[in-house]
């Protein structure tokens, strides 16, 4: 290899490996999601609440909130926003019930 082609592929390198390891992280509000869509909302809906939710809440609220994923496996069918509000409401944090009862709203509206 030449001295210029040694040099593009050191320059190249950070690059590809931050390109990689990009590929490889999953984002929050994909997390929400995720999490949103297995605890019982619609795609749909929990794709615009999540959106919302990400730059309003912080990680640790975001993974509490993740936690009701769980509350799918006792229900039959689709959570309705109301029951899934209800069951945000036992998280006992304010600032979360808040936020993600406001984005329900808005995306309910806009459905």
């Amino acid at each position: 290899m030449t001295a210029i082609s040694l040099r593009a592929f050191a320059l190249t390198l950070p690059a590809a490996a931050l390109f990689l390891s990009s590929c490889a992280t999953v984002s929050p509000e994909s997390k929400v999601r995720a999490g949103l869509i297995e605890a019982g909302l619609s795609p749909r809906m929990a794709s615009c609440m999540a959106e919302r939710m990400v730059d309003r809440l912080s990680l640790v609220q975001l993974r509490r909130v993740q936690s009701l994923a769980s509350i799918r496996n006792s229900h039959i069918g689709d959570l309705t926003v109301d029951r899934f509000l209800y069951k945000l409401r036992a998280l006992e944090d304010p600032e979360i019930f808040a936020v993600t009862s406001k984005a329900a709203v808005a995306c309910a509206l806009l459905d």
